[in-house]
């Protein structure tokens, strides 16, 4: 996901369920907390589930700034202080995480995983890859007004992607990249 313009509203938050960057989430409770409740105060984030909260999901997601040296273990493991230790020790063992040698913010299609902190951005202009949208003819049109799908009529793969729609319209087309499949919208106020 690109940023290209964002505006006033840009919220550290955590997600509820595991979320691919660049989709369209709504504000929810957030159940979750590590090191001693540090993201207790956050609020949390979920892919819309039915065709009310998609009208209010008027968010994209991307993962936060990390500041980590490389590799990164995602998630961490369970105890805060486990890996000081190493991972030859028997708290620390079976450890399962993915690995990442390069930020996975500056990785095209990454999930965040459930748990994890991430940024939620409100107003703006944002570009997205082919993967987190409902293609059809008209999305190449600039100005088509835009939709967020959700878990209950289009499926759980499509919920909080964009989709052409007029019911509960979040977002607008800027412009549409064809050799890319790049879609630059506009969350609208």
């Amino acid at each position: 996901m690109e940023l290209n313009h964002y505006g006033d509203t840009v919220m550290g938050v955590v997600a509820q369920e595991d979320t691919v960057e660049g989709r369209m989430v709504l504000l929810t409770a957030n159940v979750h907390s590590r090191n001693y409740g540090s993201q207790s105060d956050l609020p949390g984030v979920k892919l819309p589930d039915t065709a009310a909260e998609a009208g209010v999901a008027r968010y994209v997601l991307k993962f936060e700034q990390d500041n980590r040296s490389l590799p990164i273990y995602q998630p961490h493991p369970q105890f805060s202080y486990a890996l000081r230790h190493g991972f030859d020790q028997d708290a620390n063992a079976p450890f399962s995480a993915t690995v990442y040698i390069t930020h996975p913010g500056v990785q095209d299609g990454q999930t965040i995983p459930s748990g994890t902190g991430c940024v939620a951005y409100g107003e703006g202009v944002y570009t997205v890859t082919s993967g987190n949208y409902i293609y059809s003819a008209s999305i190449e049109t600039p100005g088509t007004q835009l939709d967020v799908a959700n878990t209950a009529e289009d499926g759980a793969s499509s919920a909080g992607k964009l989709m052409v729609g007029t019911s509960n319209p979040v977002a607008e087309v800027v412009r549409y990249d064809s050799s890319t499949g790049d879609l630059e919208f506009k969350i609208l106020h």
